[in-house]
């Protein structure tokens, strides 16, 4: 029994290093939203703004948004991303004539009870995202070049770009995502100051 204890003491050294590496490199190791002001400890501003991008990638990244960014025709759905069905294609991005999107997603999320579904999410800006904004297989340093491009990302310098993603009521979606679907982490509030301070710092991608 002595000797496990320095193993114990040993191990839990390590975590502890850990848990101080990944606060130190802007990342929260329980999968949350951090605080934006918690990255001031990175001193380089460069590193900042990359972390806080980082940080931002864990709402970016999750599946809530990553569905309606396919880089085909085709979204997708769930927490596994599987293709959508029944089978729908773009279209105008509001889907194609006798299959629009409308047809089953209306002004807010509707429950339903099956097997596997608890509600169809709805929104009244329900729609795939234009593929020049497609996100769905690309790194998140090229997803973040894509969404700071004005000819991708309609026009949008970084104050709208910040206002977007702080205030738009679509991308607020992935916080009520509707009975049966994990919320994106963190609140929108959260995320908006993510952004602004990754935009203070110098909107710096990951690489």
């Amino acid at each position: 029994m002595k000797r496990m204890i320095p193993f114990f003491m040993a191990a839990a050294a390590l975590l502890s290093v850990g848990l101080v590496a990944s606060l130190a490199l802007g990342r929260d190791p329980k999968g949350g939203l951090r605080d934006a002001k918690s990255f001031d400890s990175i001193s380089d501003r460069g590193q900042r703004s990359v972390a806080l991008f980082e940080e931002a990638g864990k709402v970016i990244q999750n599946p809530r948004c990553m569905n309606c960014h396919p880089a085909g025709d085709r979204p997708s759905q769930g927490a596994d991303m599987h293709p959508h069905n029944p089978p729908v294609v773009r279209g105008d991005g509001m889907g194609a004539t006798g299959m629009q999107c409308v047809t089953c997603h209306l002004d807010a999320n509707t429950p339903i009870k099956t097997a596997s579904i608890h509600s169809v999410p709805g929104n009244p800006e329900w729609r795939l995202a234009p593929i020049a904004l497609a996100w769905q297989g690309k790194s998140l340093g090229d997803i973040c070049r894509e969404i700071k491009d004005p000819r991708r990302n309609g026009g949008k310098d970084l104050v709208k770009l910040h206002e977007f993603m702080a205030k738009d009521e679509l991308v607020a979606w992935g916080w009520n995502p509707g009975d049966g679907r994990d919320p994106v982490p963190g609140t929108q509030a959260q995320f908006g100051e993510i952004i602004q301070a990754w935009i203070d710092t110098g909107a710096v991608c990951p690489g």
